[in-house]
C-alpha cells in the first residue's frame, strides 16, 4: 500500500469537506465507545488485568529473539514451516513462491493488516494469482476498486448502508437491496464458491503462542475458519512482535482484546490453530507456513519507542480519538490510522515520511486511558515531535517560534509581560466580540473556525489581585 502520510493536511481538508463521509462518520461515532464501556464493567479488576497484559507484552519485547526462537522450534515440531521477511517486498516474494510451489491460482484471505502493509494483493495479481478478501468489510473495499481500509477492526466503517447497496447492485448485477441480512447473504453466496475452489488460504495472526507453536485468530465472521481449514495450504502473515509465551497469557489478553475492540465479552469466532492436518482429522491444511515480518519492528526493540510494540491492534485508541472521529482513517495515508498510526507510521515508514502524523492529535490522552496494554501514546507522540524538531524536519518558522517561546518561558517576568500584552492585543482584535474571525499571524487557526477571545483578567493578574486582597485582609 502506497504511503500517503505526507498529504495528511490535504487529506484532512478533503475529509472535512466530504459531506457524505462526515455523515457516515457521525452515524458510526461512539458505537464502539459505548459498547466498550459496558463490556469492561464485566471484569472484576479491569486495571489489574491491564497491568497483567502490559507485563506479558513487556516480557516478550524485552527478550523478543528468545521467544521467537522458541515459537519457531515448537511450530516446526507441529509440521509448520517458519519463514522470516525483513520487509513487505520479501513478504510478497515468499508468499508468491509458496503459491507457485503448490500450483495455487486463487487465494482466499481472512483480514490481515500485515498484507495491507506489504501490498500483497497487488503482488499476487501481478503474478497471475487471484486474491479474494473474505472479511465482509475488506470484500466491500476490494470490489470498490481496491479501496484501502479506514479502520483496523471495521475496515468499511466509513461506508453507509446505501453505499454498500449501490456497490453490490453495480458489482454483482443483482437487484438493489437495502436490508443488512439480504446484503450479507448476497456476499456469502458470492464468496461460497471462492471458499470451495481456493487452493490456498491466507490469514493474519492476533497472537503467536510460543509454548505450543500455535496461532490465535479472533474474528466475528466464519470466513476465518473457512480460510484456515478448507484450502490445502495455509499461510499466516504476522509481525514478529505478536508472539506471547503461553496459552495462559493468551487467556489474559483475550479478556481485553474483544472488549476493547468491539465491546464484546468474546468474539464470535476464536481459533487456536496448531500444525498441519493429522491423518485422523477431517479438516485443516496439509501445509502450514508462518511468515514472520520485521518491516521496521526490530529497530523499535530496546529503544525509546519500544512500548509501542505492546500494541494488540484492538483499535480502541482510534475509536476514542476526537481527531480520528472527525476525519476518518484515510486521511492518515497508510494502513494504521488514529493515534496508533500516528506513532507506528513514522516508526515503520520513516519519520521523514510522516511529518504531520505526530501532530495529528490533541494529546488529550483518551487513547492512553483506554489502551488495554497501557501504551503511553501521547508521550510517544511528543517524543516524535521532539525528534522531528531536532532533525530540522519541521518548518523553520515553527522551530524559531518554539525556541523563542522556550527562552521567554524561562524568564517569568518577561513571560508575564508578554501574556498581558498578548491578551490585550487579542481583546483589541475581538473588538468587544466573544470570538476573533481572523488571527493575522496564525491564519490557519481561523480558516475554518473562530478563535475565542480572552475574557476578563489573565491568570497572573487574578493571582496578583488575590494576593493583594489577602494581604490587605491580614493587615486589618
Amino acid at each position: 500500500m502506497e504511503i500517503k502520510s505526507m498529504r495528511f493536511k490535504a487529506n484532512s481538508e478533503a475529509s472535512l469537506a466530504n459531506v457524505v463521509l462526515q455523515g457516515n462518520l457521525k452515524n458510526a461515532k461512539g458505537k464502539f465507545v459505548t459498547k466498550r464501556a459496558e463490556a469492561i464493567k464485566e471484569l472484576d479488576d479491569f486495571e489489574g488485568t491491564r497491568d497483567a497484559a502490559a507485563a506479558i507484552r513487556n516480557k516478550v519485547i524485552d527478550n523478543l529473539d528468545l521467544w521467537l526462537e522458541r515459537f519457531e522450534t515448537k511450530a516446526q515440531e507441529t509440521g509448520a514451516q517458519v519463514m522470516w521477511a525483513k520487509d513487505g517486498a520479501e513478504v510478497c516474494r515468499l508468499v508468491t513462491e509458496i503459491a507457485r510451489k503448490h500450483g495455487v491460482t486463487k487465494v482466499t484471505k481472512s483480514k490481515s493488516m500485515l498484507s495491507e502493509e506489504a501490498g500483497l494483493n497487488q503482488a499476487l495479481e501481478a503474478a497471475g494469482i487471484q486474491p479474494v478478501e473474505t472479511d465482509l468489510g475488506e470484500y466491500i473495499l476490494q470490489v470498490n476498486d481496491n479501496e484501502p481500509p479506514s479502520h483496523i477492526i471495521a475496515p468499511a466503517v466509513h461506508k453507509s448502508l446505501d453505499d454498500v447497496a449501490d456497490l453490490f447492485h453495480k458489482v454483482h448485477g443483482t437487484p438493489r437491496k437495502t436490508e443488512i441480512p439480504a446484503l450479507t447473504r448476497e456476499a456469502r453466496e458470492v464468496l461460497r464458491g471462492h471458499f470451495l475452489t481456493a487452493e490456498m488460504g491466507l490469514s493474519g495472526g492476533n497472537f503467536l503462542v510460543a509454548e505450543t507453536g500455535s496461532v490465535a485468530l479472533v474474528t466475528n465472521e466464519g470466513n476465518g475458519r473457512m480460510v484456515t481449514t478448507m484450502p490445502k495450504v495455509h499461510v499466516v502473515i504476522t509481525g514478529i512482535e505478536k508472539v506471547i509465551p503461553t496459552l495462559e497469557d493468551l487467556s489474559t489478553l483475550m479478556r481485553l482484546l474483544p472488549r476493547s475492540a468491539t465491546g464484546q465479552s468474546i468474539s464470535n469466532y476464536f481459533s487456536i490453530l496448531t500444525g498441519v492436518k493429522k491423518p485422523e482429522e477431517h479438516d485443516g491444511p496439509e501445509h502450514l507456513y508462518f511468515v514472520l515480518v520485521d518491516a521496521g519492528r526490530a529497530d523499535v526493540v530496546g529503544g525509546e519507542f519500544h512500548e509501542m510494540l505492546r500494541c494488540i491492534r484492538c483499535g480502541a485508541c482510534m475509536n476514542h480519538c476526537p481527531v480520528y472521529q472527525t476525519i476518518g482513517g484515510h486521511a492518515y495515508g497508510w494502513v494504521y490510522p488514529g493515534p496508533m498510526g500516528s506513532v507506528l507510521t513514522p516508526l515503520y515508514a520513516g519519520i521523514e515520511n510522516a511529518i504531520d502524523l505526530p501532530h495529528a492529535a490533541t494529546l488529550c490522552n483518551q487513547c492512553g486511558v483506554v489502551c488495554p496494554v497501557k501504551i503511553p501514546l501521547p508521550e510517544l507522540l511528543r517524543k516524535l515531535r521532539e525528534k522531528q524538531t531536532d532533525a530540522g524536519l519541521r518548518p523553520l518558522t515553527e522551530r524559531i517560534g518554539l525556541r523563542v517561546w522556550a527562552w521567554v518561558a524561562q524568564r517569568p517576568a518577561l513571560y508575564g509581560l508578554g501574556a498581558s500584552l498578548g491578551a490585550r492585543y487579542l481583546k483589541w482584535l475581538a473588538g468587544g466580540n466573544k470570538s476573533i474571525r481572523l488571527l493575522p499571524a496564525a491564519q490557519e487557526w481561523t480558516n475554518g473556525r473562530d478563535f475565542p477571545a480572552p475574557q476578563g483578567q489573565t491568570f497572573r493578574e487574578m493571582y496578583a489581585a488575590r494576593r493583594k486582597s489577602a494581604a490587605q485582609g491580614d493587615a486589618k
